[in-house]
């Protein structure tokens, strides 16, 4: 049988009415002829709670406790469609991932797959089992405990399960039909893809879009992975939500094909930084270890020997990287004259693979912007992005015009 992978989040599977409707369109596919591996999250909601309990227990908790915890969420979600599944004749039983078994690194609670043996389910398929129910964000370590992928964790157990099977193809059921050319609740002119290229879908994600967990996007290009992004709450079609695909299988390709934003930026700027080499790898080194994000680079020009570096990182890092830094000039390791923080800034950026064969796109974004009275603080750019550092206030403003002007709402 050709094998097709379903992911159901949260909001899909948040009580028994929503997993019963999962349950159908899971029906749908085995009476079509596929055997169908169902990748679930927890309920709505679920994962925060159990969350909420480890740290009202412990603040400062083992990460392998932690994980055996708010892993549990899912085997529950995943039992009950099993089970709702029989309920419908439909053959089928719930899998944990120490059972499949997913393997991972040791990293709790943001390990990464290894390695996904097929042979366990292969066998059930192979005993006229049409469903197998996979606890989706989990997985087991080398060392036999169980671990998790990180939020968002089960997008990429879906898409690391079609890889491995060699599914036809990976549909991820959430609460939107799909991926928007921006945020229709900032932008109502905001128009659903019917495809988007892998590497744009990567940089939306990066940037922001909440549709698709970044770690689920770089194994479906680097796999080949079809991915489909589709709402559980409305009526299914061949058609429905957004293909995510390779470039070669789209016809043509706008300049722009989405804009997407990031609210909680923060800006850093070291003031009368020696300008040496190897400094940079004191600054950023220095961050990594304390497990700061950071994205956004500029480096001023030299003066005297001396420069400025800045960069934008999630503002509730910001604690965590100024403290860093101060003990690292405490320690002599680091000489600058001031530490600037600015945590009401937003990032947004457009995204598109059109702008590898088309120039302009910079300097039409950047006159949008100045035409709106939206300042920039910081640029960066790639072969199919270019993001901007701006005051938050003005963030929405800037989403909207930007849409406007690349005239994204036409097809």
């Amino acid at each position: 049988m050709p094998v097709l992978v379903m992911k159901f989040g949260g909001t899909s599977v948040a009580n028994l009415d929503r997993i019963r409707r999962a349950a159908k369109r899971v029906g749908v596919e085995v009476a079509k002829g596929y055997d169908v591996i169902v990748i679930v999250s927890a309920m709505s909601g679920e994962t925060n709670k159990l969350v909420g309990l480890v740290d009202d227990t412990s603040p400062l908790y083992d990460a392998r406790e932690y994980d055996a915890i708010v892993s549990s969420g899912e085997n529950v979600t995943a039992g009950l469609m099993a089970l709702t599944l029989q309920e419908m004749d439909v053959p089928a039983r719930s899998w944990q991932g120490w059972q499949v078994p997913l393997l991972t690194t040791s990293a709790h609670s943001q390990a990464r797959i290894e390695e996904i043996p097929t042979d366990n389910l292969n066998a059930k398929f192979g005993e006229g089992m049409r469903v197998a129910v996979v606890a989706g964000f989990q997985g087991l370590s080398p060392e036999g405990r169980i671990t998790t992928l990180g939020r968002g964790g089960s997008d990429t157990t879906a898409v690391a399960f079609a890889a491995a099977f060699g599914a036809e193809r990976c549909d991820i059921y959430t609460d939107v039909d799909g991926v928007y050319t921006t945020d229709p609740r900032i932008s109502p002119k905001a128009r659903k893809l019917d495809k988007i290229s892998f590497e744009e879908m990567l940089e939306l994600a990066s940037l922001g879009a909440k549709v698709l967990q970044t770690r689920s996007v770089e194994l479906a290009m680097r796999y080949k992975v079809k991915l489909r992004v589709l709402s559980s709450f409305e009526e299914q079609s061949d058609e429905a939500g957004t293909l995510v695909c390779d470039e070669e299988e789209i016809m043509e390709s706008n300049v722009v094909a989405g804009v997407a934003y990031s609210r909680d930026e923060a800006k850093m700027t070291l003031l009368s930084v020696a300008d040496r080499p190897g400094i940079a790898s004191i600054i950023f080194g220095c961050l990594s270890d304390a497990g700061v994000n950071v994205d956004m680079i500029v480096q001023n020009i030299s003066e005297d020997g001396r420069t400025d570096m800045t960069c934008s990182l999630p503002t509730d890092q910001v604690a965590r990287a100024k403290q860093a830094l101060e003990q690292l000039k405490t320690d002599g390791g680091l000489n600058y004259a001031e530490l600037v923080t600015d945590d009401g800034v937003a990032k947004v950026s457009v995204v598109g693979i059109g702008m590898r064969s088309q120039s302009g796109v910079a300097a039409k974004m950047f006159k949008v912007l100045s035409d709106e009275g939206v300042n920039i603080k910081v640029i960066t750019t790639s072969e199919i992005k270019i993001s901007v550092l701006i005051d938050r206030k003005y963030m929405e403003l800037a989403v909207q015009a930007l849409h406007d002007a690349f005239e994204l709402e036409k097809v």
